[in-house]
């Protein structure tokens, strides 16, 4: 519903290639769907931290985009159509990871668009609302009948939402393509290196001191009670 609102709003003012967001947005729904059945056979944390490397890999590709030339920086940008051999994995692979960790999946559609199709900064973000409402719309069917939905915080979160990017649509108009460019990959570096840390012990798992204070508890007494141990001690004492 948010993103539907935001593609409004870039769609009056000319920031929506309806084509570019049918053709990627029919194919990630399809993912959306998938990612969002397969989302239960696969760990929390796991997902969290797969999407957190994602955000990552995505902001510094931005970053080398925004810090082109000057010349090439402000010169007319033209889009192109995506080949489909490229347009297919990665509107798959957008959708998929829409219905596995529940995202929108904006932060992989911009750059996307702007370095795979060359689309223009501002036309990235209003077509990626889009196709973020379609995919959030085939995940939700996903994810119907797996789970309780607290519709009530639903609503609220939503209609808080809707207002920003009401005000976000505004306030686009004022700020360059460059600035929105490293704007938008300092935000996927903050948030992709929390996540991360947050769930750092999938790829550093981090030891249970109570697992090990009691395997380490068993051992001891497992040597007090062996009698060849004891024996040994005894004769050791004798023998001094």
């Amino acid at each position: 519903v948010t993103s539907l609102a935001g593609a409004v709003g870039h769609w009056k003012a000319g920031n929506v290639n309806l084509r570019t967001a049918a053709t990627f947005g029919v194919i990630a729904m399809v993912g959306a769907f998938g990612g969002a059945r397969l989302a239960s056979l696969i760990n929390g944390r796991v997902q969290l931290a797969l999407l957190a490397t994602v955000m990552l890999a995505a902001a510094v590709m931005m970053f080398r985009s925004a810090r082109r030339a000057p010349s090439q920086a402000h010169a007319p940008e033209s889009a192109r159509t995506m080949p489909l051999a490229l347009l297919v994995p990665v509107a798959l692979t957008v959708g998929v990871l829409t219905g596995l960790v529940g995202i929108g999946g904006g932060f992989l559609v911009v750059p996307a668009l702007v370095l795979l199709a060359r689309a223009p900064m501002k036309q990235a973000v209003g077509t990626s609302l889009l196709v973020i409402a379609m995919n959030a719309a085939s995940g939700f069917a996903g994810y119907m009948g797996q789970m309780q939905m607290p519709w009530a915080f639903m609503a609220a979160f939503t209609a808080v939402a809707v207002a920003g990017i009401v005000a976000g649509t505004y306030l686009v108009r004022y700020v360059s393509p460059g600035a929105l460019k490293q704007a938008f990959a300092a935000f996927l570096i903050v948030m992709g290196t929390f996540i991360l840390y947050k769930n750092r012990d999938v790829f550093l798992p981090v030891p249970d001191l109570k697992k090990v204070s009691s395997t380490v508890t068993s051992a001891s007494n497992s040597l007090d009670t062996n009698p060849f141990i004891s024996a040994n001690a005894g004769d050791t004492s004798h023998a001094a």
